[in-house]
């Protein structure tokens, strides 16, 4: 199956739209159907047109995702508003975004590169996540974190500098219709 038809599963808890679902499709859909597209075409000309299509979307919606990230299946994004992802970053599978989300690179120390982010990842609105560091599977990030460093399986971060706590159902309630 096509990994656009998971993302819509994680938006209408079906894999096919209806029509009327299709012309009110969310922005945060329709940009990772694109961007999809533009990465499983194998003809040049087809792959040239999503691209193209890509970097219109980019502009109208404000999300930079580059077409050559890293992201797993069933990937949404919550709202409407300014997301930037790095494109050297690795996202895994049922992960949420929400608005202002900022997920980058450092260039320079001790953690320098880009994110690796495990399944069933919540990042909370304006959570900004950088840096060569790994973020484990069910974490929640907290809205307006800042995190810089390694974050263990079934945890949650809040606060500016970031607090883990420990907690096995994290993302309960956060990360629905999981595929």
């Amino acid at each position: 199956m096509k990994k656009y038809k998971f993302d819509i599963y994680r938006y209408y808890g079906k894999y096919r739209e209806t029509i009327t679902q299709r012309l009110l499709r969310p922005d945060g859909l329709r940009y990772m159907i694109v961007f999809r597209k533009s990465n499983s075409c194998k003809l040049g000309v087809t792959r040239a047109y999503y691209r193209f299509i890509l970097n219109r979307l980019k502009k109208k919606t404000f999300i930079q995702i580059p077409h050559r990230t890293n992201i797993g299946k069933g990937f949404y994004i919550g709202h409407n508003g300014r997301i930037i992802i790095n494109e050297k970053t690795r996202i895994g599978d049922n992960c949420n975004v929400a608005t202002g989300v900022v997920i980058g690179q450092e260039n320079r120390g001790k953690r320098k590169g880009c994110p690796k982010i495990g399944n069933k990842v919540w990042i909370g609105a304006n959570a900004v996540v950088v840096g060569n560091i790994e973020i484990g599977d069910n974490v929640l990030i907290a809205p307006l974190c800042y995190v810089n460093f390694d974050v263990p399986s079934n945890s949650i971060v809040v606060g500016n500098p970031g607090r883990i706590i420990p907690r096995q159902d994290a993302t309960d309630g956060y990360v629905n219709r999981v595929v």
